[in-house]
């Protein structure tokens, strides 16, 4: 028995335009990185955390290609959907951003920058353990979070899921979905993987996990 350990927050307010000042651009190709994180032509989030676009035109139909790096440095990238005249938010999250490319001409002016959304590394669970799981959630500061669970595998040989694409269900507990204090819970069977989804707030949550092995005394 190993409890293994997860951390999301605090963050520093979101910004709109961190990363990409308003701009127009007329025609396919990468939108120009200016925003205040920006340095060297790359952005620097303060921690992973999900990127937001903001489209003043109705930009359906276009994509928009992210590319930058995980917490922990691994390349990554996600396409996104044009919004028609409001916002839309990744669902990876990114501690860099080296490139945004989007597919054609924006019938608007358009800013990228940072939401109040992040969640934590994910937590991968031992399939051989018992399949309980103790979990504990310690909050600091002000916040609302959610534990979140999959069974879908990025890195399966047999039906691979891409990262973007994985379904993260919220914790069957409803204590554990929208919470804002620290909490215990459990799992009666063990999920693939476990995160804890910041949705709001300036402080932390810290998400600590406990699986018995299976070994016999």
């Amino acid at each position: 028995m190993r409890p293994i350990f997860a951390t999301v927050g605090p963050l520093t307010a979101a910004s709109a335009n961190a990363i990409c000042l308003s701009q127009t651009p007329s025609g396919a190709g990468n939108l120009t990185l200016n925003g205040a994180l920006v340095t060297g032509g790359v952005a620097i989030l303060d921690t992973a955390r999900r990127v937001l676009i903001t489209c003043a035109g109705n930009e359906t139909g276009k994509t928009f290609v992210l590319t930058g790096t995980a917490a922990n440095g691994a390349p990554l990238t996600e396409t996104l959907a044009g919004p028609n005249a409001t916002t839309v938010q990744s669902t990876l999250d990114f501690k860099t951003i080296t490139s945004i490319r989007i597919s054609a001409a924006a019938a608007g002016a358009l800013t990228v920058g940072t939401s109040a959304v992040a969640s934590s590394r994910w937590l991968r669970l031992d399939n051989w353990a018992f399949p309980q799981v103790a979990i504990q959630c310690d909050v600091s500061g002000t916040v609302n979070y959610t534990v979140q669970q999959t069974l879908d595998d990025p890195n399966s040989d047999v039906l691979p899921v891409a990262p973007s694409a994985v379904n993260w269900i919220n914790h069957p507990d409803a204590n554990l979905v929208g919470a804002t204090t620290t909490v215990q819970g459990n799992y009666g069977y063990a999920p693939l993987f476990v995160r804890v989804l910041l949705n709001s707030g300036t402080g932390s949550v810290t998400m600590t996990l406990v699986q018995h092995n299976n070994v016999s005394l």
